[in-house]
């Protein structure tokens, strides 16, 4: 498989599978927006893995051998044939790749997380080691904001999708908080909204801190950041609005939403 048809396959993943990113990314020239979109695809190929319906030791083989991948040849997989060159190009370091795989086999082997320092180290595994990955692309050495944004990015997700998690029998939200709000089943309740307000200020406050990121990079990449960093606002600023009702349909922002959101960005 030519490099070239390996990086359309990865960008038609981004654009399917990771609507923010890919919104963020098409203001990035294209050597970068192809990079990225190989970054997303290794890291959408382990959460996939990591959250489907094989049995745990299967899942656990299958993540291994993603780990494996990154130090063998490609073989012909698009992810892999873009990801290599990509890494070759920009210096991409195969640390935070490694991470996010650790992230996935952290979710076979634990379902609840005590408190926020314990959910802290495994956000850092599986969003902190995607904007350390992506941070060659951008030209930035800035890795402590970086990781932040990335933590805060997470934090979002995991407002938004705490009903998905639960199915998966998954509970982000820590243990310790749970409790300090009275919470013992996680349902629309007074409680749980006084919960989720407290989850959504520690997400803006990390959002915040990630976003001095935008200060080491040029235009273009501080552009992308900075776009889907605002596309992932306005998603907590709806499920805020909606009374974090996260239990009825998933809180999702509509193609002329995004498409503001970036024209904001540029003609700012």
């Amino acid at each position: 498989m030519s490099v070239d048809a390996a990086y359309d396959e990865v960008s038609r993943i981004t654009r399917r599978e990771a609507k923010n990113f890919a919104y963020g990314i098409m203001v990035l020239p294209r050597d970068k927006r192809r990079a990225i979109a190989a970054i997303y695809a290794y890291a959408r190929r382990v959460d996939d893995v990591a959250d489907g319906p094989e049995p745990a030791e299967a899942k656990r083989a299958a993540l291994e051998e993603l780990r494996a991948a990154l130090d063998a040849d490609p073989a012909g997989d698009p992810v892999f044939v873009a990801l290599a060159d990509a890494r070759a190009r920009f210096g991409i370091p195969h640390e935070p790749l490694a991470a996010l795989v650790e992230g996935g086999l952290q979710d076979l082997e634990q379902q609840t997380y005590a408190d926020f320092a314990e959910l802290r180290g495994y956000c850092e595994k599986v969003a902190g080691a995607v904007g350390l990955a992506c941070l060659p692309v951008y030209g930035s050495d800035d890795t402590a904001h970086a990781e932040t944004l990335g933590i805060a990015l997470q934090l979002i997700n995991i407002i938004r999708d705490v009903d998905e998690d639960r199915q998966l029998g998954r509970v982000y939200l820590p243990q310790d908080e749970l409790t300090r709000f009275g919470i013992n089943r996680l349902e629309l309740s007074p409680e749980f909204r006084e919960l989720m307000a407290f989850q959504a200020q520690r997400a803006r406050a990390h959002l915040a801190e990630g976003l001095e990121l935008l200060a080491s990079l040029d235009r273009r990449s501080a552009l992308c950041v900075g776009t889907f960093a605002e596309l992932y606002r306005s998603t907590l600023d709806r499920i805020e609005a909606n009374g974090y009702d996260v239990f009825h349909g998933k809180t999702r922002l509509s193609t002329p939403a995004k498409l503001a959101v970036v024209a904001r960005g540029v003609f700012r």
